[in-house]
């Protein structure tokens, strides 16, 4: 079993996030070999201001920052904002450098015709600094409002829960080996 982060990127009132995070949340939670562990960003209230070298961290960052040393391995769930991902995503990413290290991350990305998958691109190269390794599937929703009926399920329920499945599949294969890895070889930079 591995432990799973999922991290909903989108902090914006009114935003569509929760949609998908619940439904890949519901994905994610009927696996056996997954313990899931939901970090939604609107809730934790990391703060817009990093720290200085050698500063104690904030509370809220202190809070966040055990949630994402012991999970196993990441899904971040972005929406696209000018052809990126959202600047709560990137503050919440740079708070942390050691708890990314040597663990895979996927992505579920929303939004218009890209599907937001410009956004996971560009966090790709991000993640790469920081020593994690990104899944190659990710599940993405192009035209994301029209893709979820009123109750929030899939439209398309077979296609994307085929494609939820593939990438978690992929995650829980790099979760494990990069876990047993990292106890027979603890990763350092």
């Amino acid at each position: 079993m591995i432990k799973l982060a999922v991290i909903v990127g989108s902090t914006r009132k009114g935003r569509f996030a929760p949609v998908v995070a619940n439904w890949f949340a519901a994905q994610a939670g009927q696996r056996t070999d997954i313990e899931l562990d939901v970090l939604d960003l609107a809730d934790v209230g990391l703060p817009d201001v990093l720290h200085g070298f050698g500063e104690e961290p904030a509370d809220e960052v202190k809070a966040v920052s055990p949630r994402l040393a012991e999970a196993d391995a990441f899904v971040v769930i972005t929406p696209e904002y000018n052809h990126s991902f959202p600047a709560p995503l990137k503050s919440a990413i740079d708070w942390h450098f050691t708890e990314w290290q040597a663990k895979p991350v996927g992505f579920v990305s929303y939004g218009g015709h890209g599907g937001g998958l410009r956004a996971v691109e560009q966090l790709r190269l991000v993640f790469a600094e920081l020593h994690a390794v990104t899944i190659r599937d990710t599940v993405s929703f192009h035209g994301a409002w029209a893709r979820f009926d009123d109750e929030g399920d899939p439209v398309d329920a077979e296609g994307v829960n085929g494609a939820a499945k593939t990438m978690l599949d992929q995650l829980v294969w790099w979760g494990t080996a990069l876990k047993d890895a990292r106890a027979k070889q603890p990763y350092e930079v």
